[in-house]
């Protein structure tokens, strides 16, 4: 088998990689702990590393791959399972009042909630509290917008939503629409679709609360 196969390697139990001869090479994820053969194959710019397995049908290759240097290891997308859907492909759902206040601001507040989830970040109930506060003192559509940008840009700190909106207060040269006895406000997510264009604006980081 030696002479044929080359040389045993057990393949990773967590990521379908076998290391051989100064080089990483992935093979099928169904392989996993399993054990596999290595050979090179060919001279000079077409030798390739020969991937082997056993099974009880006998042997079949299942993995080759131009040679791997050090430190940059030879991978084959088919060799990975998909990856699980993130948090940006689920869809926050509100289990309380509060939480369905905080949703309703718009797709900001929702982006928020996702991303902020996935950064690990603390007291997440209190900012949302506090945001569905400020939206009672600001225009909502204008909320809704600072909490898309403050998730675009990771920022998740006590006080960095306010300061966001202090922000585009002192910087808007129109006048600021604000809530009022005698004024109601429609919500709207026309100036979250504008984000991208404020991405260029700098504010003043707090120290984020996000876990590790």
């Amino acid at each position: 088998h030696t002479v044929a196969f080359g040389v045993t390697r057990t393949v990773a139990s967590k990521t379908p990689m076998v290391a051989f001869d100064g080089g990483q090479y992935s093979v099928p994820a169904r392989l996993l702990g399993q054990v596999v053969w290595a050979r090179v194959h060919g001279l000079g710019a077409d030798e390739q590393v020969v991937i082997v397995h056993v099974g009880p049908a006998g042997p079949v290759e299942v993995a080759r791959h131009q040679r791997a240097m050090p430190g940059s290891p030879r991978l084959d997308d088919a060799h990975f399972p998909p990856a699980p859907a993130g948090a940006l492909a689920r869809i926050p759902k509100a289990r309380n009042e509060s939480e369905a206040a905080f949703l309703t601001l718009g797709d900001g507040a929702q982006l928020w909630l996702t991303e902020a989830a996935a950064a690990g970040t603390t007291k997440v109930r209190v900012k949302m509290a506090q945001a569905v506060s400020l939206s009672k003192l600001f225009d909502p559509a204008e909320v809704d917008q600072a909490l898309g940008h403050a998730a675009v840009h990771a920022r998740f700190g006590h006080g960095d939503l306010a300061s966001i909106l202090d922000h585009r207060a002192a910087t808007t040269t129109g006048p600021t629409h604000r809530a009022g006895e005698d004024r109601s406000l429609t919500q709207g997510t026309s100036g979250w679709a504008a984000l991208g264009a404020a991405a260029g604006e700098s504010f003043d980081d707090d120290a984020a609360e996000v876990g590790l």
